[in-house]
Parts: structure tokens; sequence; C-alpha cells
């Protein structure tokens, strides 16, 4: 009877170690009540630090999607670079940061539904005549950020000035970096996404100006592991509620001061997962 009753119990805790293992991230969080997010909150507007606490557009889409889940709250102030590695990783359940939809990444991360729009430009001093377009980036020195979209559209469109590359691209930590070398003269332009770029110049009136596109259209979201595609479609549901009742563009208005608009399909490339 005792060995009997202990082969009971090995099966017992056979089958709940497996439930544990096969238990999602969202299934985790809602046992746990805690959700453990990656933000680089040097982000403006989306993600930035104001009396030491994380504010921005995306936080009020985290804040509104953190009281539907009835739990607490860990946002993590992250480096860029630390992002993406960081979620598949396990160091936190996903990243609540503006992740540029590019086909690399939409075959290794579950992207939600986008938050935003984005366009990358260049961006130069108000008062430099040396440039009329984006074209005349050549021999010029360019910076953008580290391991971003920004680089990756900096460098294609490096390929398509030909022969006549830029004289240098600079590589920094994070975009406000960026600013300050664009401003003191470090660098000639700022590759970044037209979104962000937009804000700059309305706060720092007459000191920047567009130069000129660098790269196509495309979006912002946020992502999780390619397994967790129910916490995925849970963010994008919540995402496309707050699109739907007008929560959205409210956040819009108050942080871009203009409205991107959000579709339900045709912002992944082919192979997403």
């Amino acid at each position: 009877m005792c060995k009997y009753k202990l082969l009971l119990v090995s099966l017992w805790l056979s089958f709940v170690g497996g439930t544990v293992l096969a238990e999602t991230t969202f299934e985790k969080i809602k046992r746990v009540g805690k959700v453990t997010v990656g933000t680089e909150a040097a982000f403006p507007p989306f993600e930035m630090v104001e009396d030491g606490e994380i504010v921005g557009y995306g936080k009020d889409i985290l804040d509104f999607i953190v009281a539907d889940m009835g739990v607490e709250l860990n946002q993590l102030d992250l480096p860029w670079q630390g992002i993406l590695p960081g979620v598949l990783a396990g160091k936190f359940d996903f990243v609540a940061t503006s992740v540029t939809v590019k086909p690399e990444r939409a075959r290794t991360y579950a992207f939600t539904a986008p938050i935003a729009t984005t366009t990358p430009y260049a961006m130069k001093r108000a008062d430099d005549k040396s440039m009329t377009s984006e074209m005349d980036l050549a021999g010029k020195i360019v910076g953008t950020q580290l391991s971003s979209a920004g680089e990756m559209s900096a460098k294609a469109f490096e390929d398509k000035l030909g022969g006549d590359g830029y004289k240098e691209l600079k590589l920094y930590t994070s975009y406000p970096e960026t600013y300050l070398a664009l401003a003191n003269g470090e660098i000639d332009v700022v590759v970044q996404s037209s979104t962000n770029l937009a804000v700059v110049m309305k706060e720092q009136p007459g000191m920047f100006e567009f130069l000129g596109p660098v790269d196509e259209p495309g979006y912002y979201g946020w992502v999780t592991r390619p397994e967790d595609t129910d916490l995925r479609d849970y963010l994008s549901s919540k995402i496309y509620e707050m699109r739907d009742n007008g929560l959205l563009h409210k956040a819009q208005d108050k942080w871009f001061g203009f409205r991107m608009e959000i579709p339900d399909d045709g912002y992944l490339p082919e192979g997403a997962l």
C-alpha cells in the first residue's frame, strides 16, 4: 500500500511539474499578480523620466493595460541595447517600449498591433546651409542610436548614395545624446523617426529642421517572446480598444500634438510571427 501511495504521489508531482512548465507567460502574470516589462526611458515622448517617474505616450498605454490586468507593474528602465536580448532571455515578460517593425525582427519577436507610425528621417541644424536634401549626406557625419532601426536605415541609405558614402557614422547609446551632439556640431545630422524628431523640433523651435526621409514609412509596436502569442494578442486587443474608444488619439494629442492612424492589418512583413 505504501509503495502504491508513493507511486501516486510521484505521478501527481510529475503532473503538477508538467503543468507549471507548460504555463504561459500571460498565465504566470495572472497567477502571481505582477508583470515585469522592459522599457528604454530615454526615448521621448514615448518613454522618459520626469521627477523620478517614467512618463510618456507608451506609459499611458501601459497604465491602461496594467489596470485592465489588475496586477502590479514592475517597469525596468534599461539601455536600448539590452531590451530585445533581455526579453528573449526571459529577464522580463514583454517589451513596453517602441520597437520599429523590421522584417528581421518580425521573424524573431511577436509584434503587437502598432502603437504609432514612424518614418526614418535626417534632421540637421537649421543654420546649416550646406545640405538641402537627404541626398546631400555624402561626406557628412551622421549620428544615430546603436543597434536601433535608425542605424539600420542609416546604413541602408548610405548604400543608396553609391560610392560617395558618409564621412562617418557615429553611434550613441541613446537618441537624446545624438540631439546634443548635433546641437554642438559634433555631427551633421541625426537619423531617427520623424515621429520623435517632430517633437524635438517643436520643443526647440528654430534650432533643427528636417532634411528628408532616408527610409520607407513603418510602424512602432511592442514585442513578446515568440511563444507568447496569447500575451501578444491580449496586448494588441487593448491597443485596439484604446484606438476605438478615442484614448489613443487623446494620448497622441497630449504627447505629439498630432494624430496617427493605427491599421487593423498590413503592418507586418511577410514571414512575421
